[in-house]
């Protein structure tokens, strides 16, 4: 069964204010709920979080690669 709107708003103004008086005890709670879910990523295979990590930074990677091939084409260019 859902929760209504209204449910889910009061439970995210519960879970601010937890997050006020007691940062430690909701990291916690945050820490439980996310390996409850499945959504620990270090809980995951190293190969699997490399795999989250470049496909979340493939434009910084692609523009390096870039950068590199031009300085290189440009270095060949100059000598």
């Amino acid at each position: 069964m859902s929760l209504t709107g209204k449910e889910r708003r009061i439970l995210a103004e519960m879970e601010h204010a937890l997050a006020l008086e007691d940062p430690d005890l909701a990291r916690r709670v945050a820490a439980i709920n996310s390996i409850e879910s499945g959504e620990n990523t270090f809980m995951r295979p190293y190969g699997q979080r490399a795999r989250v990590w470049v496909t979340g930074h493939v434009w910084i990677i692609m523009a390096t690669v870039v950068l590199l091939v031009a300085l290189l084409m440009l270095a060949v260019f100059l000598t």
